[in-house]
């Protein structure tokens, strides 16, 4: 079950596409977090997905707020997914130990070995403000990250 809405977000350190460390912690203080986990890179809706976050990405990587993708793919291939696609903000890579962040963040399909379509609006402070999990095949709708950032 995904953590809920006023709890505090679970801490990580992963290495995103260019194999630099990530902690969540690196923002508190300074930016609120669009937190995105999905499947793999190289699928259909996924890389749907993605590409429409960064087509809109002033809205979601600025001043006061900072997107983060998580999937459980390795770093080399999150680098070659991101130079392919043009995606331009961090893919972090939760491949091992294998869906460790996605495990506690509670949208691991321990069957299908990878994390489902979860988002959680992370606040300043580290408080978790939003959350929507859909399941592998059901893309979701940024506007509602946008919603759930302006009632920040």
């Amino acid at each position: 079950m995904a953590i809920e809405v006023g709890s505090k977000a679970p801490e990580f350190e992963l290495k995103n596409q260019h194999g630099e460390a990530v902690k969540l912690s690196d923002f508190r203080g300074e930016k609120n977090v669009v937190l995105v986990f999905y499947p793999f890179a190289f699928t259909g809706v996924c890389t749907g997905e993605l590409c429409s976050l960064e087509r809109e990405l002033p809205s979601f990587q600025n001043d006061d707020v900072q997107i983060l993708a998580v999937s459980n793919d390795a770093a080399p291939t999150l680098r070659v997914f991101a130079d392919k696609e043009g995606l331009e903000f961090p893919l972090l890579s939760d491949f091992w130990p294998h869906g460790e962040v996605s495990r506690a963040y509670g949208v691991f399909d321990e069957e299908k070995g990878c994390a489902v379509r979860g988002t959680f609006v992370i606040d300043k402070e580290g408080v978790v403000r939003w959350t929507v999990v859909n399941g592998l095949p059901d893309a979701r709708d940024q506007q509602e990250y946008l919603k759930a950032l302006q009632a920040i």
